[in-house]
């Protein structure tokens, strides 16, 4: 096995390369201002909103929020692992890459448990694969997915396979030897085999049609089965896995990208049949979720890959409720260029038995006369109301402000704000002002959200290790700790020049978890990093997205010495606001008790803030 690539040579690759250059051999990019812009090539949009920054040599893209260096660009353009794309650039800078000793007792232990799974699990498909062709069952899982209208070709394609009936087949598949209670470990890890009161185990999947479900660079990472009859559960997941979370998965999206070089939109389904069925006729960009609810980690998902989504739903009334869930889900990811259009089919039909019955072009009329975002919300907000009295509207205006709320600033909320102004007939600034005082009230509930006992700093460790945590998401307003997170992104000098102040490890927010996690790792290394260096060791993780956000849609100041005032005034800001939320919390303990079982300091405490009030109002 090839040894690790050192980290000082990753480095000096960045340094070697230049990012414009890098980009522009594949993307036409043209000069705008400081920094150059074309339009993404990981999303469809007519205006270019895809900028790359020459002096901190990163990438980003306002409007499907793909960022990171020159590694990440390849990574993500070329469909590349990270040992591949460094060989890209490393070639084109004439260099060869060196590997780490392999050979080393140390250097054994430290091959990635997580890549141990992942081979784990490659073999498992191979192994429910050959098992349609082979087994002496498979008669009866053909005749289903033939039955179904599934060809060979597709089946193929998504790496279908067959699970036997048994309790121990994939278990009897494993050789013997001294490997073997180390697989047997990693298949339990992986989800496969379950254990026993007694310590036995049994195979998780039997007797079902196996769905291997990919990641973004086509590893397997899970299994989905359906049973062959009327059994139940009819469908069987995977359990959460170190290198799977269904939160963040979609069926089918590594095919549809892959059949697809643009996808103009994505197309969500519920099951996995749904989506292969619909590969059969022609139909490549659809996904589905895993037995769970769409979440908002799926759609920033999506909208990675196409600025549409639309989200097909049964016509009866468990449809229209789903609707409703992914309607509220989906509006705090509504960023102006985006659209999420809601199809809702005939009551008895799913996707597949309509796709059959009715072909290719029926179902493409549904998609186009699907219900957009917008129609749905005001129809789910004035469900039951009578919209032709005052009081109706009025109610209506109630419903619809806190969901509105939740869009992102920006052309599509003034938009809505602007509808429902014309369907009440009410003054677009007072409803704009009562979203405001909405608004206002979640942000305050929000900043008071400060843990009650103190968290330690949070250290940043080697990137192959980490776990796949949810995704890490924060908001777009330039928060006092979002700014920091962003001048220490581009000036990385000032984590050794300044200490993070106590009281922020009793911050419980992404913001400060962020915060944390970054000064923790710029103080641990041996010599200054870059941005590009910063962004790089994040690409791929949970943090990166947000590293992105800040780096790239926060201005911060050219001169250092100006960054680095504006750096300790933060400090003191966020000391300042923890101190008057530490009162404010002392206040309110000492109100509720009486004043006789006040100690003198604890009725001074009191008559200070009593004094301060007073003084305001004068």
């Amino acid at each position: 096995m090839a040894g690790r690539i050192p980290q000082h040579f990753i480095d000096d690759i960045l340094d070697r390369v230049d990012i414009v250059e890098v980009i522009d051999r594949r993307v036409s990019l043209k000069k705008t201002g400081r920094n150059y812009s074309a339009c993404c090539p990981f999303h469809n949009e007519k205006t270019p909103s895809f900028s790359v920054n020459p002096d901190k040599q990163f990438f980003y893209c306002f409007g499907c929020g793909a960022g990171g260096n020159s590694i990440g660009f390849i990574m993500d353009y070329e469909n590349l692992d990270f040992p591949a794309a460094v060989e890209s650039l490393a070639s084109v800078a004439g260099l060869e890459v060196p590997r780490e000793a392999s050979n080393s007792v140390e250097q054994r232990q430290r091959k990635s448990e997580s890549q141990g799974l992942y081979d784990t699990l490659a073999w498992a498909a191979k192994h429910f694969q050959l098992q349609l062709r082979q087994h002496s069952n498979k008669a009866q899982a053909i005749d289903y997915l033939k039955n179904r209208g599934l060809s060979g070709e597709v089946a193929r394609d998504f790496g279908i396979g067959y699970a036997p009936p048994g309790w121990d087949h994939l278990l009897n598949a494993l050789a013997l030897g001294e490997q073997r209670p180390r697989q047997i470990k990693q298949l339990e890890t992986c989800g496969m085999l379950v254990k026993k009161d007694n310590g036995d185990f049994y195979d998780r999947f039997r007797e079902r049609i196996i769905f291997p479900i990919r990641d973004n660079r086509g590893r397997v990472i899970a299994f989905g089965g359906r049973v062959l009859n009327d059994d139940k559960p009819k469908y069987l997941n995977s359990p959460e896995t170190p290198v799977f979370s269904k939160q963040r998965e979609l069926y089918g999206l590594f095919e549809a990208r892959k059949a697809n070089r643009q996808l103009d939109y994505i197309l969500m389904v519920e099951g996995y049949m749904d989506v292969v069925s619909l590969v059969q006729f022609g139909i490549t960009n659809a996904v589905a979720t895993l037995g769970t609810a769409s979440s908002i980690v799926h759609l920033e998902k999506i909208f990675r890959h196409s600025s549409k989504l639309v989200v097909c739903f049964d016509g009866d009334a468990a449809g229209k409720k789903a609707a409703t869930r992914l309607l509220e889900t989906a509006l705090p990811a509504m960023t102006d260029g985006r659209e999420i259009c809601f199809l809702f089919l005939p009551d008895g039909e799913d996707p597949d038995t309509y796709v059959r019955q009715h072909g290719k072009i029926a179902f493409g009329a549904q998609v186009d006369n699907a219900t957009p975002l917008e129609v749905l919300l005001i129809e789910t907000a004035s469900e039951g109301i009578k919209l032709n009295s005052d009081a109706g509207k009025a109610k209506l205006s109630q419903r619809a402000l806190p969901l509105i709320q939740q869009l992102p600033h920006g052309v599509f909320k003034q938009l809505m704000l602007r509808k429902l102004a014309s369907i009440t007939g009410a003054d677009i600034h007072l409803l704009a002002s009562q979203e405001a005082t909405i608004s206002a009230k979640k942000s305050q509930s929000a900043a008071e959200a400060i843990s009650s006992s103190p968290r330690p700093a949070a250290k940043a460790t080697d990137k192959d290790a980490r776990p796949a945590d949810t995704q890490v998401t924060i908001g777009l307003e330039k928060t006092p700790m979002v700014w920091a997170i962003a001048l220490l992104l581009h000036y990385p000098q000032l984590a050794d020049q300044h200490s993070l102040p106590s009281c922020i490890d009793q911050f419980n927010s992404e913001e400060a978890k962020l915060l944390r996690l970054l000064m923790s790792h710029i103080q641990t290394q041996r010599q200054t990093v870059t941005t590009s260096q910063l962004l790089g060791y994040w690409h791929g993780t949970a943090e990166s997205g947000a590293l992105n956000h800040c780096a790239s849609r926060h201005k911060t100041p050219e001169n250092i010495a100006v960054a680095e005032q504006e750096f300790v005034d933060i400090l003191s800001s966020i000391e300042r606001q923890f101190a008057r939320h530490q009162r404010s919390q002392l206040v309110a303990a000492l109100m509720k008790k009486p004043l006789s079982a006040l100690s003198d300091d604890e009725k001074n405490t009191l008559k200070s803030v009593n004094s301060s009030r007073a003084k305001k109002i004068d």
